[in-house]
């Protein structure tokens, strides 16, 4: 159990997760570990410890710092294909409606079908945007040219690396402030 100065009831020392090139593993959601998950793998050697908290775990034998940011001693490639979710599909759009360019929560977005499933539109990438609720609604099975509702910007595949870097423009709630070497966010870090 962690303890120390700043220890509180809740808190989980998370540690930052670099791939062996010291880039983060994803942006979006962050890659970050618990910090028993760290403490193993600093103790089965697969990472290297680049920064630590000032909290420390104890077991019989061994007193440690907790891990703020490790680095895999093996490289992960990245996929070359991002997986076709709802939740790629709203971070390739940058979570705005693809038809009014609200930007929404999460919960108050859903997926259109540029040409409607019921019109021969299939879920793909190519076919599926975000939009919002209302918008939605509004446009209904119709087609584009029929409603006068025409995307922002033509749907198609990201890459993995489109999908990181639209992720660090949403930065996580919580960025310790040993990450901020090792992360490259638009916004500053400063609270």
């Amino acid at each position: 159990m962690p303890d120390g100065g700043h220890f509180q009831l809740g808190q989980s020392f998370p540690a930052l997760v670099l791939n062996a090139d010291f880039r983060p593993l994803s942006y979006f959601p962050l890659s970050v570990w618990a910090w028993q998950d760290a403490v193993k793998a600093v103790f089965l050697d697969r990472v290297s410890v680049l920064s630590e908290y000032e909290t420390v775990v104890h077991s019989p034998r061994v007193t440690m710092r907790l891990p703020s940011v490790i680095a895999l001693k093996d490289y992960i490639p990245a996929a070359r294909r991002p997986a076709f979710t709802r939740f790629n599909v709203f971070l390739r759009d940058s979570f705005e409606c693809q038809y009014c360019g609200q930007g929404r929560p999460t919960p108050e977005l859903t997926f259109d079908h540029v040409i409607p499933r019921s019109r021969g539109g299939r879920t793909t990438w190519d076919n599926v945007i975000t939009a919002c609720g209302p918008c939605n609604l509004r446009k209904g099975n119709k087609l584009p040219r029929e409603c006068r509702m025409f995307p922002r910007q033509v749907p198609r595949q990201p890459t993995s690396w489109e999908l990181q870097e639209n992720g660090r423009s949403f930065p996580p709630n919580y960025l310790h402030e040993s990450w901020r070497d090792y992360l490259y966010w638009d916004s500053e870090l400063e609270s």
